[in-house]
């Protein structure tokens, strides 16, 4: 029998990464989990999810005080920006979560591999000049910001910036151009928006968050101009110059024709993210990737090379923390002989704008193309926001909920809310379809009045042409 150094070695300490090698090590194996930034934590507690919250949060607070919803009940005040201290805060929010982690590995004995890791044979990496061998090993790498040909993105200069760079800038730009209509995009561009910024977002296709449901995708593209977004849709951008302390960027209409110029301060280059997978010399492995450079699995998180496991953004899937999160443990409990489960079919998403867009299951065109193209085959219910007591006392109107069924089970199939805490609402909605719920099964469900989760209620009423309150 080999000599191991570990029963488990995480590559990588993201969401994924730094939950699996603390579940490994809960189970009683040795583990150890490999990192080469200063903190852990990952792309989503350094320079994604945690910091862009804090500042989405910080600027809602800002234009409420600035004119918006403080003034319509009552509280008028001028506010002040202090960027710098609103930077602050992110950063402490940043220090506090990251130092966690940390603490969490130190109670749970998982050894910190400071560096980054690279394959030397199928159960053995290096990690800063030192070799070291597990009897298992999972790839959490993680992802990294798609580029996009023709527009270099150089964040020191603070011009043409990713979604790190635009976390940074040190003053609010007065133009800000977003490539791109997705949720890194939309969020970060409503953050510069609230504080004073003109935003134009420029999205290849025909509407703005692609793979979400029709109508949400529409009505949010509503809401958005409402709110002082400029779109520019079914347009390519071809190029981008800097000038000074301005960008250039050419324009072209997606399906060809004449092409023009738009000039910004500040331009986001947010077009999606690629699996981190290069650079671990997976060869050495055994291993290889496919044409998306993504590492394929069984349902279990095995590769194809016994003892290398991989879970996260290097698997197929969407690109979510809280499914690198449950892959994860599962991936860990795999490994002690226990059986780790994650349905992928239940995965909620979440656009943290304002107001928040949240998703489980499927859109209503994937429910109806699945029941092979019939639409009385699926029930859809949907429920205005505006007709919602506590949202409308909270003067925030805009939004829905909708329920997308089985037209024959009555199973719920997708549930789609755009809502002030639509993040928050989601999570009884994947609930129940994980437990198979049927959209009576959640009408007949008491929910506390005056609560936002009223509406999902009255959605799946409405699924059966009976809802109360429209």
């Amino acid at each position: 029998m080999a000599d191991y150094d570990y029963d488990v070695l995480v590559i990588g300490a993201g969401p994924g990464g730094y939950v699996a090698a603390i579940r490994a090590a809960q189970l009683g194996l040795k583990t150890a989990c490999a990192e080469g930034r200063e903190t852990l934590g990952g792309t989503c507690l350094n320079v994604g999810c945690i910091p862009s919250k804090a500042m989405l949060h910080a600027s809602e607070y800002f234009e409420a005080a600035a004119g918006g919803a403080m003034a319509a009940m009552g509280i008028k005040v001028k506010p002040e920006l202090d960027l710098p201290a609103m930077h602050g805060q992110r950063k402490d929010a940043v220090k506090g979560l990251t130092g966690g982690i940390e603490f969490l590995f130190k109670k749970n004995k998982v050894d910190w591999l400071k560096g980054y890791a690279q394959f030397t044979g199928k159960d053995s990496v290096e990690v800063a000049g030192k070799a070291y061998r597990a009897k298992n090993i999972i790839i959490a790498t993680g992802s990294s910001v798609t580029p996009l040909p023709g527009v270099e993105v150089d964040n020191d200069k603070g011009v043409i910036v990713d979604s790190t760079g635009a976390l940074e800038l040190a003053k609010v730009p007065g133009h800000m151009v977003v490539i791109g209509g997705g949720v890194i995009g939309l969020e970060l561009g409503s953050v510069w928006r609230r504080l004073g910024a003109k935003v134009t977002v420029v999205e290849f296709l025909d509407q703005i968050l692609p793979g979400m449901d029709g109508d949400v995708r529409k009505e949010a593209n509503k809401i958005f101009k409402k709110q002082g977004m400029d779109f520019k849709l079914k347009t390519k951008v071809t190029g981008a110059e800097v000038k000074g302390k301005k960008a250039v960027l050419t324009l072209e209409p997606a399906a060809g024709g004449d092409a023009e110029t738009l000039e910004a301060d500040v331009v986001l280059v947010s077009i999606g993210r690629r699996p981190n997978t290069g650079g671990l010399a997976l060869d050495k492995a055994g291993l290889t990737t496919n044409q998306r450079g993504q590492i394929e699995t069984d349902h279990d998180f095995r590769t194809a090379v016994d003892g290398i496991w991989a879970i996260g953004d290097v698997v197929p899937g969407p690109m979510l923390a809280h499914k690198a999160e449950d892959e994860g443990i599962a991936c860990a409990e795999n490994i002690a002989g226990l059986t780790g489960i994650v349905n992928h079919d239940v995965i909620p998403s979440v656009v943290y704008t304002w107001p928040e867009i949240a998703g489980v299951g499927l859109t209503e065109e994937q429910a109806v193309e699945k029941a092979g193209g019939e639409k009385g085959d699926v029930k859809v219910g949907k429920f205005p926001m505006l007709a919602n007591s506590r949202a409308k006392t909270n003067h925030e109107p805009d939004g829905f909920v909708k329920v997308i069924a089985d037209a024959k089970s009555d199973r719920v199939l997708g549930v789609w809310i755009i809502a002030v805490p639509a993040g928050t609402m989601i999570a009884q909605a994947a609930q129940a379809m994980e437990f198979g719920a049927t959209s009576e099964d959640i009408a007949y469900t008491c929910h506390a009045h005056p609560t936002h989760s009223e509406a999902i209620k009255e959605a799946a009423m409405a699924v059966t042409g009976k809802p109360i309150h429209i």
